[in-house]
């Protein structure tokens, strides 16, 4: 009785390899049967579906070769439905080089570099004119931009029309009249704007006195010559303008992007062009309220100390703007992978399988990114190794492209007025029986679609609004049309009962 049970279990397990075999004979033509166990054992993980980790949103009931990517389908387990990503071994990881970094925080200043041209301060100008009509005798500073000191001389006016007031104050004062008369012919001269020093003179030696010295105001060059040796010259008319140099201005063209950062008051660190050794500190003075029409620029005033006289008109200052502190999401540039129109991250989830992350990104800080939004402090990011450039090109499909990509590829072997249909609407038609029936989605098992090179399975489609296909239950049969996107990878467009429209 014992060896008749045995015999009985060996035919058994025999037959039962058999119809495996069998089953995944009849499976479709492109899936492959992977070694998977047929039931869930006590104590095993219980699967709930296959899918392509690069293209997440089809579901497959068995494993097999993805339509989609040249790999074999990833089981979802339960407990693990909620999972995204791709998971490699730790090994597979030190192979390839792999290095993550940390998302953090950092105080951040807000500055900026620019160029600058240094100009004269026009608050330091001083014009130099006379008050007489005469002519000038003799010019003492003959060149423009000449360096002046101050209380030096520029020039010798013969002045004729001061020579009377004086005699008649030179003649009362020898007749010995009061002090007032006196009074009122000195201040008369001095509204002729002969000056105190000339009067002194003509009382000293006794005679009127036509020649006075034109002195500098202040230490500086002289930006302007107005006159020549025996110019004549009138009351109000400017003969020298000397520009100081104690201070300059460092006029920087901002691009109006960053135009909004500015505030006066900032700090500002300047360095010359030709030698970055010799540096100076500024502050921002005036924001000039004008946005140049050709290139968007709008003008910076910056104030430097120029005690040494080491900064002259003309001369290149690269310009530091320091803006205030603040507290950014900070990212290496290195981890940062750009598709061209977008910005995306490796990230490592906390069940060690990595996901690409779309992020919105702010500020470039040199090899740190700031991140504005996609990406929480304390993530981990693939930073470096081969990985990252198998992902750039992943990711080109995964976020964008996917759909087009099979799309054309089914073309080839699907007929030629099928495929070119298909890739200028991106509507694809099949039929299936609807399996369930969800807010956002509708579960159908469907049969092979060539123009996607799908096989028969069951997968769940995005409904386009929650209200949409009402009328759909489980159990129906239908005909329906999808296309590309959605949350679940592919939307569903049309829905109606198998045989409509005949």
């Amino acid at each position: 009785m014992k060896r008749t049970h045995i015999a009985a279990a060996a035919v058994a397990a025999v037959a039962l390899a058999a119809g495996g075999f069998l089953a995944g004979r009849h499976a479709g033509p492109s899936m492959e049967t992977a070694s998977a166990p047929a039931a869930t054992q006590p104590g095993e993980r219980k699967v709930l579906y296959w899918h392509d980790p690069m293209v997440p949103g089809p579901r497959f009931d068995k494993p097999g070769k993805s339509p989609f990517m040249d790999m074999q389908l990833v089981p979802v387990y339960a407990g693990e439905s909620g999972d995204a990503g791709v998971k490699i071994s730790a090994g597979v990881q030190q192979n390839l080089g792999i290095r993550t970094a940390t998302v953090t925080r950092a105080q951040i200043a807000s500055s900026f570099d620019a160029v600058g041209t240094v100009q004269f301060d026009e608050r330091l100008n001083e014009a130099v004119q006379t008050r007489v009509n005469g002519y000038v005798e003799r010019l003492l500073v003959r060149a423009p931009m000449e360096y002046v000191r101050r209380g030096q001389p520029l020039a010798t006016i013969y002045a004729p029309d001061w020579l009377g007031p004086q005699n008649e104050y030179l003649a009362l004062k020898r007749t010995g009249v009061s002090e007032d008369l006196l009074a009122a012919a000195r201040d008369r001269m001095r509204a002729m704007s002969i000056p105190d020093s000339l009067l002194r003179q003509s009382e000293q030696a006794g005679k009127a006195q036509a020649r006075f010295n034109v002195s500098a105001p202040v230490s500086g060059v002289v930006a302007e010559l107005g006159v020549r040796d025996g110019v004549a010259v009138t009351p109000g008319m400017t003969l020298f303008r000397i520009a100081g140099l104690e201070r300059v201005w460092a006029v920087a063209e901002v691009p109006e992007a960053q135009a909004v950062r500015l505030r006066r008051g900032q700090k500002v660190k300047a360095a010359m062009q030709a030698d970055s050794s010799q540096t100076f500190d500024g502050e921002l003075k005036e924001i000039l309220p004008q946005v140049s029409a050709n290139t968007r620029t709008v003008q910076a005033r910056i104030e430097l100390a120029n005690a040494g006289g080491r900064l002259t008109p003309g001369m290149l200052l690269r310009l530091q703007v320091v803006g205030p502190t603040s507290s950014r999401l900070v990212v290496p540039a290195e981890a940062i992978i750009r598709t061209g129109t977008r910005a995306v991250a490796i990230v490592r989830n906390a069940n060690g399988a990595f996901e690409p992350r779309e992020v919105n990104l702010g500020a470039d800080l040199g090899e740190q990114l700031e991140v504005v939004q996609g990406l929480n402090e304390g993530d981990q990011v693939v930073a470096s190794g081969q990985f990252l450039l198998d992902s750039e090109a992943r990711l080109k499909s995964v976020l964008g492209g996917m759909a087009a990509a099979g799309q054309a590829a089914s073309a080839a072997s699907a007929p030629a007025s099928q495929a070119r249909a298909a890739a200028a609407a991106g509507i694809f038609t099949a039929e299936g029986k609807v399996e369930k029936v969800d807010a956002e989605s509708i579960t159908l098992s469907h049969g092979p679609i060539p123009a996607l090179k799908w096989p028969s399975m069951t997968m769940g489609f995005s409904k386009p609004d929650p209200k949409a296909f009402a009328g759909v239950k489980p159990g129906d049969t239908v005909k329906f049309e999808f296309k590309q996107g959605g949350a679940m990878g592919y939307e569903l467009v049309t829905v109606q009962p198998a045989g409509a429209g005949k």
